[in-house]
């Protein structure tokens, strides 16, 4: 399986995470507001993905609604017809809006850089519905659109269901002290071993980890390098030293002229 290249605006134009979020001018993370926003400004644009009981893809972060929405409990309890009645905080009574919505809003206007939450709960195999939910909604869309998980399982079923779309790994350190995983499973992500088994094409590396050998050995075989998540000019100059492109948030990303 050869990998899909990344398109080359991935690395031109700066991703803005989850959209251009900013929830005291009524953009909260992932919402149709947002979105909007960073397409306007001529940004990337980096949403997540999660899964309904009745196998929809929803553009959320978090696996439980409260932080975000006004609601408690997982997402994935509700229906998709549900979240979207679900309102999010501070965006002037929007629901949760699904995949298909965004991209109609996107409209390949700027790239779009999708994360495929882990549903399996330990980067393991039990993946497959939202994944073919993603496929299906990605399957008409005409725009510059790249996929990527934490899991690699979520990869390798993309890479079955959507073999022609970009694909890539988000990637970390994997310090135990942070992840829900075992050491064991922290130990064997945090080297990256399975871009040639999934076919990836990229990596989202955390920024503070840019340092690590095994990020400068796949930049050195050509690998795109993106990065997550950048909250400063400063924090950006430094991160660029390594990264390809930068996913930002909490400032506006310089523009190329």
């Amino acid at each position: 399986m050869t990998p899909v290249p990344l398109p080359q605006i991935f690395t031109r134009l700066p991703i803005a995470h989850r959209a251009l979020h900013d929830r005291r001018a009524g953009r909260p993370e992932n919402s149709r507001a947002a979105i909007r926003a960073a397409a306007a400004a001529g940004y990337g644009i980096e949403i997540d993905l999660q899964l309904t009981a009745d196998g929809q893809a929803m553009v959320f972060h978090d696996y439980d609604l409260a932080r975000l929405a006004e609601g408690t409990g997982p997402i994935r309890q509700l229906t998709a017809e549900e979240a979207q009645s679900v309102r999010l905080r501070d965006a002037g009574g929007e629901g949760i809006p699904t995949l298909a919505e965004v991209l109609e809003i996107v409209a390949g206007q700027v790239p779009l850089l999708v994360e495929i939450k882990d549903q399996d709960g330990a980067m393991g195999p039990d993946v497959g519905p939202l994944e073919a939910a993603t496929a299906q909604a990605l399957r008409a869309y005409n725009g510059p659109v790249a996929v990527m998980s934490f899991n690699p399982h979520s990869m390798a079923e993309m890479a079955r269901l959507a073999p022609d779309l970009p694909r890539g790994l988000v990637t970390s350190a994997y310090d135990p002290a942070d992840w829900p995983l075992s050491a064991a499973t922290c130990a064997r992500l945090r080297e990256i071993p399975d871009l040639d088994r999934v076919a990836a094409s990229f990596i989202s590396h955390e920024a503070e980890d840019l340092s690590r050998p095994r990020v400068a050995e796949l930049k050195s075989n050509g690998v795109p390098i993106l990065c997550w998540t950048i909250r400063s000019a400063q924090a950006e100059a430094e991160a660029r030293r390594v990264a390809d492109n930068v996913t930002f948030e909490g400032y506006l990303a310089a523009l190329p002229s």
